[in-house]
């Protein structure tokens, strides 16, 4: 599995960005799929993930009720919908495949794509 993540960029402190993650391949509804993030310094992070069929999903805390991730398996794409930004949301943005259920740890997933980078000002 190929995995392309976009849709990061500059916004304020209070705005919505929505993050998108386009996987190649047949076999994408076969995999959970998690959100990743790393600011400059700081250890990769979970952010949140959603199970094969798009049912069950779990957040880190610090997004909890502000960022909503789904997916779509027809079109191969996972999304990270994001509001109420902080400035502590700046980071790179992972978007990752993997096989067990809504795992937070970043050895869980197998692929990952290359990336996102979202900056919020203050």
């Amino acid at each position: 599995v190929q995995l392309q993540a976009s849709g990061g960029g500059l916004v304020q402190a209070g705005g919505s960005l929505r993050l998108s993650c386009a996987a190649s391949g047949r076999t994408f509804s076969s995999y959970t799929m998690g959100w990743f993030r790393q600011a400059p310094g700081k250890e990769c992070e979970f952010v949140a993930a959603i199970s094969r069929n798009g049912v069950s999903t779990y957040y880190a805390d610090s997004v909890k009720g502000r960022f909503t991730i789904s997916r779509d398996n027809a079109k191969n794409t996972v999304y990270l919908q994001m509001n109420s930004l902080k400035p502590e949301d700046t980071a790179v943005y992972y978007c990752a495949a993997g096989n067990l259920l809504l795992s937070t740890l970043t050895k869980d997933y197998t692929y990952w794509g290359q990336g996102t980078q979202v900056t919020v000002s203050s």
